[in-house]
Protein backbone atom coordinates (compact mmCIF):
# COMPACT_ATOMS: atom_id res chain seq x y z
CA UNK A 1 0.00 0.00 0.00
CA UNK A 2 1.09 3.50 -0.30
CA UNK A 3 1.75 5.30 2.67
CA UNK A 4 2.29 4.43 6.26
CA UNK A 5 -0.10 1.07 7.22
CA UNK A 6 0.88 -1.03 10.01
CA UNK A 7 2.04 -4.30 10.10
CA UNK A 8 -0.87 -5.59 12.60
CA UNK A 9 -3.83 -3.46 13.42
CA UNK A 10 -4.24 -5.30 16.81
CA UNK A 11 -6.22 -2.16 18.83
CA UNK A 12 -6.47 -4.62 22.07
CA UNK A 13 -8.14 -1.52 24.10
CA UNK A 14 -11.05 -3.12 26.48
CA UNK A 15 -14.30 -3.02 26.46
CA UNK A 16 -16.91 -1.95 29.70
CA UNK A 17 -17.27 -6.00 29.73
CA UNK A 18 -13.09 -6.10 30.00
CA UNK A 19 -13.11 -8.40 26.47
CA UNK A 20 -10.84 -7.00 24.14
CA UNK A 21 -11.88 -4.72 21.11
CA UNK A 22 -9.44 -6.88 18.83
CA UNK A 23 -9.99 -6.21 15.49
CA UNK A 24 -8.16 -8.85 14.61
CA UNK A 25 -9.36 -12.55 12.91
CA UNK A 26 -7.97 -15.81 15.19
CA UNK A 27 -7.01 -17.96 12.05
CA UNK A 28 -7.61 -20.97 13.79
CA UNK A 29 -10.72 -20.10 15.30
CA UNK A 30 -12.20 -18.29 11.98
CA UNK A 31 -10.42 -19.86 9.08
CA UNK A 32 -8.49 -16.75 7.90
CA UNK A 33 -5.02 -16.76 6.69
CA UNK A 34 -2.66 -15.38 8.17
CA UNK A 35 -1.14 -12.38 6.58
CA UNK A 36 2.57 -12.23 7.63
CA UNK A 37 4.30 -9.06 7.18
CA UNK A 38 2.82 -5.66 6.13
CA UNK A 39 2.01 -5.05 2.63
CA UNK A 40 4.43 -2.82 0.62
CA UNK A 41 5.23 -0.08 3.18
CA UNK A 42 7.26 0.46 6.12
CA UNK A 43 5.57 -1.55 9.15
CA UNK A 44 5.39 -0.45 12.56
CA UNK A 45 2.74 -1.09 15.11
CA UNK A 46 -0.08 1.60 15.95
CA UNK A 47 1.35 2.02 19.38
CA UNK A 48 4.37 2.79 18.65
CA UNK A 49 4.25 5.10 15.38
CA UNK A 50 4.68 8.77 16.32
CA UNK A 51 1.53 10.57 15.35
CA UNK A 52 1.10 11.82 11.89
CA UNK A 53 1.01 15.76 12.17
CA UNK A 54 -2.72 17.68 12.85
CA UNK A 55 -1.94 19.19 10.03
CA UNK A 56 -2.39 16.23 7.90
CA UNK A 57 -5.20 14.79 10.02
CA UNK A 58 -7.30 17.40 9.10
CA UNK A 59 -6.42 17.35 6.13
CA UNK A 60 -7.56 13.73 6.02
CA UNK A 61 -11.05 14.37 7.70
CA UNK A 62 -11.89 16.95 5.28
CA UNK A 63 -11.17 14.73 2.39
CA UNK A 64 -13.55 12.06 4.09
CA UNK A 65 -15.88 14.75 4.54
CA UNK A 66 -16.00 15.62 0.73
CA UNK A 67 -15.82 12.38 -0.45
CA UNK A 68 -18.95 11.00 2.13
CA UNK A 69 -20.80 14.27 0.40
CA UNK A 70 -20.27 12.17 -2.77
CA UNK A 71 -21.02 8.73 -2.53
CA UNK A 72 -24.86 8.66 -2.69
CA UNK A 73 -25.07 12.24 -4.40
CA UNK A 74 -25.45 10.73 -7.57
CA UNK A 75 -27.90 8.25 -7.02
CA UNK A 76 -30.62 9.82 -5.00
CA UNK A 77 -30.04 13.04 -7.37
CA UNK A 78 -30.81 11.21 -10.09
CA UNK A 79 -33.70 9.18 -8.59
CA UNK A 80 -35.67 12.51 -7.76
CA UNK A 81 -35.72 13.03 -11.81
CA UNK A 82 -36.27 9.59 -13.21
CA UNK A 83 -39.95 10.45 -13.96
CA UNK A 84 -38.66 14.02 -15.46
CA UNK A 85 -35.67 12.58 -17.77
CA UNK A 86 -37.73 9.38 -18.83
CA UNK A 87 -40.75 12.28 -20.12
CA UNK A 88 -37.81 14.35 -21.62
CA UNK A 89 -35.46 11.42 -23.25
CA UNK A 90 -38.10 9.52 -24.05
CA UNK A 91 -36.76 6.34 -23.59
CA UNK A 92 -39.14 2.86 -22.63
CA UNK A 93 -39.83 1.12 -19.43
CA UNK A 94 -37.21 -1.51 -19.70
CA UNK A 95 -34.00 1.27 -19.92
CA UNK A 96 -36.43 3.14 -17.31
CA UNK A 97 -35.76 -0.50 -15.29
CA UNK A 98 -32.02 -0.94 -16.11
CA UNK A 99 -30.65 2.59 -15.30
CA UNK A 100 -31.95 2.16 -11.46
CA UNK A 101 -29.66 -1.47 -11.59
CA UNK A 102 -26.84 0.51 -13.27
CA UNK A 103 -25.26 1.45 -9.57
CA UNK A 104 -25.03 -1.94 -7.99
CA UNK A 105 -24.19 -3.59 -11.04
CA UNK A 106 -21.23 -1.05 -11.39
CA UNK A 107 -20.10 -1.56 -7.76
CA UNK A 108 -20.21 -5.17 -7.90
CA UNK A 109 -17.95 -5.28 -11.00
CA UNK A 110 -15.49 -2.07 -10.62
CA UNK A 111 -15.43 -3.02 -6.70
CA UNK A 112 -14.22 -6.75 -7.64
CA UNK A 113 -11.25 -4.76 -9.11
CA UNK A 114 -10.72 -2.10 -5.74
CA UNK A 115 -8.09 -4.87 -4.31
CA UNK A 116 -6.01 -5.24 -7.35
CA UNK A 117 -6.04 -1.32 -7.94
CA UNK A 118 -5.24 -0.45 -4.44
CA UNK A 119 -2.06 -3.21 -4.51
CA UNK A 120 -1.11 -1.52 -7.81
CA UNK A 121 -1.68 2.57 -6.88
CA UNK A 122 -2.25 2.38 -3.05
CA UNK A 123 -5.24 3.33 -1.40
CA UNK A 124 -5.18 6.85 -1.78
CA UNK A 125 -3.94 7.29 -5.46
CA UNK A 126 -6.96 4.60 -5.90
CA UNK A 127 -9.52 6.93 -4.52
CA UNK A 128 -8.15 9.83 -6.34
CA UNK A 129 -8.90 8.16 -9.73
CA UNK A 130 -12.31 7.14 -8.85
CA UNK A 131 -12.97 10.60 -8.07
CA UNK A 132 -12.20 11.49 -11.06
CA UNK A 133 -14.38 9.01 -12.67
CA UNK A 134 -17.14 9.79 -11.06
CA UNK A 135 -16.74 13.69 -12.13
CA UNK A 136 -15.97 13.00 -15.69
CA UNK A 137 -19.03 10.44 -15.53
CA UNK A 138 -21.74 13.06 -13.42
CA UNK A 139 -20.73 15.61 -15.73
CA UNK A 140 -21.34 13.50 -19.14
CA UNK A 141 -24.85 12.87 -17.69
CA UNK A 142 -25.44 16.61 -18.19
CA UNK A 143 -26.18 15.70 -22.19
CA UNK A 144 -29.65 15.60 -22.35
CA UNK A 145 -29.43 12.32 -24.56
CA UNK A 146 -30.27 8.52 -23.14
CA UNK A 147 -26.89 7.61 -24.26
CA UNK A 148 -25.04 10.03 -22.53
CA UNK A 149 -27.26 8.90 -19.38
CA UNK A 150 -26.50 5.57 -19.72
CA UNK A 151 -22.87 5.88 -20.37
CA UNK A 152 -22.01 8.93 -17.37
CA UNK A 153 -24.02 6.75 -15.14
CA UNK A 154 -21.51 3.79 -15.85
CA UNK A 155 -18.58 6.05 -15.42
CA UNK A 156 -19.85 7.57 -12.36
CA UNK A 157 -21.06 4.27 -10.62
CA UNK A 158 -17.52 2.62 -11.54
CA UNK A 159 -15.60 5.73 -9.64
CA UNK A 160 -18.41 5.51 -6.69
CA UNK A 161 -17.39 1.82 -6.47
CA UNK A 162 -13.87 1.79 -6.15
CA UNK A 163 -14.48 4.67 -2.86
CA UNK A 164 -17.06 2.29 -1.66
CA UNK A 165 -14.70 -0.85 -1.02
CA UNK A 166 -11.55 1.52 -0.12
CA UNK A 167 -12.97 4.03 2.31
CA UNK A 168 -13.05 1.45 4.97
CA UNK A 169 -9.47 0.67 4.10
CA UNK A 170 -8.34 4.42 4.09
CA UNK A 171 -9.79 5.10 7.49
CA UNK A 172 -8.58 1.93 8.88
CA UNK A 173 -4.89 2.94 7.48
CA UNK A 174 -5.10 6.45 8.58
CA UNK A 175 -7.56 6.09 11.71
CA UNK A 176 -7.03 2.90 13.64
CA UNK A 177 -7.71 4.38 16.57
CA UNK A 178 -10.88 6.37 15.61
CA UNK A 179 -12.62 3.56 12.91
CA UNK A 180 -15.91 4.19 14.40
CA UNK A 181 -15.48 7.81 14.65
CA UNK A 182 -14.40 8.15 11.75
CA UNK A 183 -16.72 6.05 9.75
CA UNK A 184 -19.61 7.37 11.17
CA UNK A 185 -18.56 10.51 10.26
CA UNK A 186 -18.05 9.22 6.23
CA UNK A 187 -21.13 7.77 6.64
CA UNK A 188 -23.25 10.56 7.92
CA UNK A 189 -21.78 13.12 5.09
CA UNK A 190 -22.70 10.85 3.02
CA UNK A 191 -26.37 10.50 4.12
CA UNK A 192 -26.34 14.39 4.25
CA UNK A 193 -25.27 14.83 1.07
CA UNK A 194 -27.86 12.26 -0.41
CA UNK A 195 -30.37 14.54 1.36
CA UNK A 196 -29.54 17.46 -0.05
CA UNK A 197 -29.35 16.04 -3.50
CA UNK A 198 -32.92 14.75 -3.37
CA UNK A 199 -33.96 17.96 -2.13
CA UNK A 200 -32.75 20.44 -3.93
CA UNK A 201 -32.16 18.96 -7.38
CA UNK A 202 -35.38 19.38 -8.63
CA UNK A 203 -35.81 23.05 -8.26
CA UNK A 204 -32.42 23.24 -9.49
CA UNK A 205 -33.26 21.03 -12.23
CA UNK A 206 -36.53 23.11 -13.06
CA UNK A 207 -34.35 26.61 -12.91
CA UNK A 208 -31.82 25.05 -15.18
CA UNK A 209 -34.56 24.09 -17.62
CA UNK A 210 -33.28 20.65 -17.89
CA UNK A 211 -33.39 17.20 -15.57
CA UNK A 212 -30.29 16.66 -17.64
CA UNK A 213 -28.35 19.28 -16.27
CA UNK A 214 -29.96 19.10 -13.29
CA UNK A 215 -27.92 15.41 -12.76
CA UNK A 216 -25.13 17.12 -14.46
CA UNK A 217 -24.56 19.70 -11.78
CA UNK A 218 -23.57 17.24 -9.31
CA UNK A 219 -20.84 16.38 -10.88
CA UNK A 220 -19.43 20.01 -8.98
CA UNK A 221 -19.87 18.20 -6.22
CA UNK A 222 -17.47 15.21 -7.19
CA UNK A 223 -14.83 17.50 -8.55
CA UNK A 224 -14.30 19.48 -4.93
CA UNK A 225 -14.15 16.05 -3.54
CA UNK A 226 -11.48 15.02 -6.24
CA UNK A 227 -9.51 18.64 -5.52
CA UNK A 228 -9.90 18.47 -2.01
CA UNK A 229 -8.64 14.70 -1.56
CA UNK A 230 -5.41 15.56 -4.17
CA UNK A 231 -3.15 17.01 -1.76
CA UNK A 232 -4.02 13.33 0.35
CA UNK A 233 -3.03 11.61 -2.52
CA UNK A 234 -0.15 13.96 -3.45
CA UNK A 235 1.72 13.00 -0.01
CA UNK A 236 0.47 9.26 0.03
CA UNK A 237 2.74 9.45 -3.24
CA UNK A 238 5.64 10.78 -1.67
CA UNK A 239 5.65 8.26 1.16
CA UNK A 240 5.41 5.20 -0.78
CA UNK A 241 8.39 2.96 0.44
CA UNK A 242 9.43 0.21 -2.21
CA UNK A 243 8.22 -3.07 -1.29
CA UNK A 244 6.53 -6.97 -1.99
CA UNK A 245 3.20 -5.79 -2.39
CA UNK A 246 0.99 -8.57 0.14
CA UNK A 247 -1.68 -10.05 -1.77
CA UNK A 248 -4.44 -11.51 0.07
CA UNK A 249 -7.35 -12.68 -2.42
CA UNK A 250 -10.87 -11.65 -1.28
CA UNK A 251 -12.40 -15.04 -1.67
CA UNK A 252 -10.38 -16.75 0.89
CA UNK A 253 -13.03 -14.91 2.97
CA UNK A 254 -15.40 -16.99 1.72
CA UNK A 255 -14.09 -20.11 3.68
CA UNK A 256 -15.14 -18.01 6.73
CA UNK A 257 -18.04 -18.05 9.08
CA UNK A 258 -16.88 -14.10 9.16
CA UNK A 259 -16.53 -13.58 5.85
CA UNK A 260 -19.65 -15.29 4.27
CA UNK A 261 -22.42 -13.64 7.16
CA UNK A 262 -20.90 -10.17 6.62
CA UNK A 263 -21.76 -10.29 3.05
CA UNK A 264 -24.80 -11.91 3.39
CA UNK A 265 -26.28 -9.08 5.80
CA UNK A 266 -24.21 -6.53 3.19
CA UNK A 267 -26.48 -8.24 0.09
CA UNK A 268 -29.76 -8.11 2.15
CA UNK A 269 -29.56 -4.07 3.24
CA UNK A 270 -27.74 -3.59 0.04
CA UNK A 271 -30.72 -4.89 -1.97
CA UNK A 272 -33.58 -3.27 0.05
CA UNK A 273 -31.51 0.16 0.65
CA UNK A 274 -31.09 0.90 -3.78
CA UNK A 275 -34.71 -0.74 -4.24
CA UNK A 276 -36.12 2.10 -1.99
CA UNK A 277 -33.38 4.66 -3.11
CA UNK A 278 -33.99 3.92 -6.56
CA UNK A 279 -37.82 3.69 -7.21
CA UNK A 280 -39.23 5.69 -4.06
CA UNK A 281 -39.85 9.25 -5.50
CA UNK A 282 -41.01 7.86 -8.67
CA UNK A 283 -43.55 5.74 -6.93
CA UNK A 284 -44.80 8.46 -4.71
CA UNK A 285 -44.81 10.72 -8.26
CA UNK A 286 -47.30 7.88 -9.92
CA UNK A 287 -49.43 7.85 -7.24
CA UNK A 288 -50.59 11.31 -7.33
CA UNK A 289 -47.87 13.52 -5.51
CA UNK A 290 -46.01 16.26 -7.83
CA UNK A 291 -42.20 15.82 -8.43
CA UNK A 292 -41.61 18.56 -6.02
CA UNK A 293 -43.56 16.89 -2.90
CA UNK A 294 -41.76 13.29 -3.92
CA UNK A 295 -38.31 14.85 -3.92
CA UNK A 296 -39.25 16.35 -0.53
CA UNK A 297 -40.31 13.15 0.93
CA UNK A 298 -37.07 11.45 -0.59
CA UNK A 299 -35.25 14.27 1.68
CA UNK A 300 -37.22 13.32 4.84
CA UNK A 301 -36.31 9.64 4.56
CA UNK A 302 -32.47 10.75 4.24
CA UNK A 303 -32.91 13.28 6.97
CA UNK A 304 -33.67 10.86 9.49
CA UNK A 305 -30.95 8.51 8.10
CA UNK A 306 -28.33 10.42 8.91
CA UNK A 307 -28.61 10.47 13.21
CA UNK A 308 -30.33 7.33 12.50
CA UNK A 309 -26.70 5.76 11.36
CA UNK A 310 -25.12 7.72 14.50
CA UNK A 311 -27.71 6.14 17.08
CA UNK A 312 -27.05 2.97 15.71
CA UNK A 313 -23.57 2.64 16.19
CA UNK A 314 -23.91 3.90 19.96
CA UNK A 315 -26.24 1.34 20.85
CA UNK A 316 -24.40 -1.35 18.74
CA UNK A 317 -20.94 0.00 20.27
CA UNK A 318 -22.26 -0.93 23.60
CA UNK A 319 -21.28 -4.58 25.26
CA UNK A 320 -23.95 -7.28 24.17
CA UNK A 321 -25.95 -4.58 21.88
CA UNK A 322 -25.06 -5.16 18.59
CA UNK A 323 -28.07 -7.80 18.30
CA UNK A 324 -30.34 -4.75 19.13
CA UNK A 325 -29.26 -2.42 17.06
CA UNK A 326 -29.94 -4.70 13.70
CA UNK A 327 -33.02 -5.88 15.54
CA UNK A 328 -33.92 -2.26 15.69
CA UNK A 329 -32.72 -1.19 11.97
CA UNK A 330 -34.48 -3.85 10.59
CA UNK A 331 -37.76 -3.70 12.09
CA UNK A 332 -37.95 -0.25 11.24
CA UNK A 333 -37.30 -1.18 7.38
CA UNK A 334 -40.13 -4.02 7.90
CA UNK A 335 -42.67 -1.23 9.27
CA UNK A 336 -41.49 1.11 6.74
CA UNK A 337 -42.07 -0.65 3.70
CA UNK A 338 -45.54 -2.20 5.18
CA UNK A 339 -46.47 1.39 5.83
CA UNK A 340 -45.23 2.22 2.36
CA UNK A 341 -47.64 -0.67 1.17
CA UNK A 342 -51.05 0.52 3.24
CA UNK A 343 -51.08 4.20 3.63
CA UNK A 344 -51.88 6.46 1.18
CA UNK A 345 -49.80 8.92 -0.55
CA UNK A 346 -50.93 11.85 1.80
CA UNK A 347 -49.50 9.79 4.76
CA UNK A 348 -45.98 9.44 2.91
CA UNK A 349 -43.93 11.09 5.53
CA UNK A 350 -44.73 8.20 7.75
CA UNK A 351 -43.07 5.08 5.17
CA UNK A 352 -40.50 7.97 4.74
CA UNK A 353 -39.48 8.59 8.11
CA UNK A 354 -39.66 4.84 9.32
CA UNK A 355 -37.54 3.89 5.85
CA UNK A 356 -35.13 6.33 6.84
CA UNK A 357 -34.27 4.90 10.30
CA UNK A 358 -34.04 1.75 8.63
CA UNK A 359 -31.43 2.86 6.37
CA UNK A 360 -29.07 3.63 9.62
CA UNK A 361 -27.68 0.06 9.47
CA UNK A 362 -25.69 1.08 6.35
CA UNK A 363 -23.05 2.55 8.89
CA UNK A 364 -23.12 -0.24 11.26
CA UNK A 365 -22.04 -2.61 8.85
CA UNK A 366 -19.46 -0.58 7.32
CA UNK A 367 -18.15 0.14 10.84
CA UNK A 368 -18.10 -3.55 10.70
CA UNK A 369 -16.11 -3.96 7.76
CA UNK A 370 -13.68 -1.42 8.62
CA UNK A 371 -12.35 -2.80 12.02
CA UNK A 372 -12.54 -6.60 10.52
CA UNK A 373 -9.13 -8.11 9.99
CA UNK A 374 -5.60 -7.58 11.13
CA UNK A 375 -3.86 -5.27 8.57
CA UNK A 376 -5.14 -2.93 6.07
CA UNK A 377 -5.02 -5.81 2.75
CA UNK A 378 -7.91 -7.67 5.12
CA UNK A 379 -10.03 -4.87 5.61
CA UNK A 380 -9.58 -4.68 2.06
CA UNK A 381 -9.93 -8.10 0.84
CA UNK A 382 -13.30 -8.34 3.30
CA UNK A 383 -14.97 -4.55 2.05
CA UNK A 384 -14.32 -6.11 -1.86
CA UNK A 385 -15.62 -9.39 -1.11
CA UNK A 386 -19.27 -8.12 0.83
CA UNK A 387 -19.45 -4.95 -1.40
CA UNK A 388 -18.50 -6.61 -4.68
CA UNK A 389 -20.71 -9.65 -3.94
CA UNK A 390 -23.37 -8.28 -2.35
CA UNK A 391 -24.29 -5.49 -4.75
CA UNK A 392 -23.95 -8.03 -7.84
CA UNK A 393 -27.04 -9.63 -5.84
CA UNK A 394 -28.58 -6.33 -4.90
CA UNK A 395 -28.97 -5.66 -8.22
CA UNK A 396 -32.38 -7.56 -8.50
CA UNK A 397 -33.40 -4.80 -6.19
CA UNK A 398 -33.97 -2.00 -8.31
CA UNK A 399 -33.87 -3.85 -12.31
CA UNK A 400 -36.83 -6.74 -10.49
CA UNK A 401 -39.02 -3.62 -8.81
CA UNK A 402 -39.02 -1.81 -12.48
CA UNK A 403 -39.80 -4.79 -14.17
CA UNK A 404 -42.35 -6.10 -11.86
CA UNK A 405 -43.88 -2.42 -11.84
CA UNK A 406 -44.40 -2.74 -15.21
CA UNK A 407 -46.15 -5.75 -15.68
CA UNK A 408 -48.34 -5.43 -12.92
CA UNK A 409 -49.26 -1.67 -13.10
CA UNK A 410 -48.73 -1.77 -9.43
CA UNK A 411 -46.37 -1.40 -6.61
CA UNK A 412 -48.10 -4.05 -4.72
CA UNK A 413 -46.11 -7.06 -5.49
CA UNK A 414 -42.57 -5.43 -5.68
CA UNK A 415 -43.15 -4.32 -2.39
CA UNK A 416 -44.52 -7.40 -0.57
CA UNK A 417 -40.86 -8.99 -1.63
CA UNK A 418 -39.36 -6.09 -0.34
CA UNK A 419 -41.03 -6.66 2.91
CA UNK A 420 -39.70 -10.83 2.37
CA UNK A 421 -36.31 -9.64 2.09
CA UNK A 422 -36.03 -7.18 5.21
CA UNK A 423 -37.53 -10.74 7.39
CA UNK A 424 -34.89 -12.72 6.32
CA UNK A 425 -32.23 -10.11 6.67
CA UNK A 426 -33.44 -9.78 10.44
CA UNK A 427 -32.77 -13.62 10.66
CA UNK A 428 -29.11 -13.26 9.08
CA UNK A 429 -28.20 -10.25 11.55
CA UNK A 430 -29.17 -12.75 14.17
CA UNK A 431 -26.70 -15.13 12.94
CA UNK A 432 -24.22 -12.44 12.39
CA UNK A 433 -24.25 -11.11 16.26
CA UNK A 434 -23.82 -14.54 17.87
CA UNK A 435 -21.63 -14.66 20.53
CA UNK A 436 -19.28 -16.73 18.06
CA UNK A 437 -19.18 -13.90 15.17
CA UNK A 438 -19.43 -10.87 17.40
CA UNK A 439 -16.34 -11.55 19.32
CA UNK A 440 -14.12 -10.86 16.55
CA UNK A 441 -15.86 -7.85 14.81
CA UNK A 442 -15.81 -5.20 17.27
CA UNK A 443 -17.05 -2.26 17.02
CA UNK A 444 -16.67 -0.63 19.88
CA UNK A 445 -14.89 2.81 20.36
CA UNK A 446 -11.14 2.05 21.13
Amino acid sequence: MASTTTASLRTAAPLKNGAAADPAVDPQADGTPSTGAATNTVAADVSGVPSKPRSVLILGVIAVVLIGLNLRAGITGASALFHDLQQVLGYGSFVAAVIPSIPTLCFAVAGAATSWLSRRLGVEKSILLALGMLTAGLLLRGIPSTGMLLAGTVAAMSGLAVCNVAMPSFIREHYAHRTSLMTGLYTVTMTTGATLSSVLIVPLAHQLGSPSLGVGAIGLLSAAAFLGFLPVALRAHRMTKVATPLHFSPWQMLRTRKGRLITAVFTLQALLAYAILSWFPYMLTTVGLSAADSGLMFGLMQLVSVPSGMVLIAIGSRPRMLRPAFYLATAAMVLGVGALLLLPASLAAIPAAVLGFGLGIFPLVMVMISRSGRTTAETTAISTLAQSVGYLLATAGPFGMGLLHSATGSWSLPLALLLAVALVQMVVAHQLTSERTEKKIPVAKP
